[in-house]
């Protein structure tokens, strides 16, 4: 009978280790949220509704970080042209 009473045992504490990672992920998940959070404040996407910055957001990892930034510099780039050009 001892292996079956180290196996619960073992059990037991599989499930306290489970249930404290999972407090420890929800608590760098704060942190993490806390972080990006003051990352972006003042950018001017504190302006976008929750929706909007999730789903930039949920683009952007899609895209990938170098390939999201080369496509906004693109994007920025072209309407400063198209202004030029009307100006000039």
């Amino acid at each position: 009978m001892p292996s079956q009473r180290s196996a619960i045992a073992a059990l037991k504490k599989l499930e306290a280790d489970h249930e404290a990672l999972d407090q420890r992920r929800r608590e760098l998940e704060e942190k993490a949220a806390i972080e990006l959070g003051q990352m972006l404040l003042g950018s001017g996407i504190e302006t976008f509704s929750k929706k909007g910055v999730r789903k930039v957001g949920e683009l952007l990892g899609k895209l990938g970080e170098e390939e999201g930034l080369r496509r906004l510099e693109g994007a920025r780039a072209a309407p400063v042209r198209e202004q030029q050009v009307s100006c000039g």
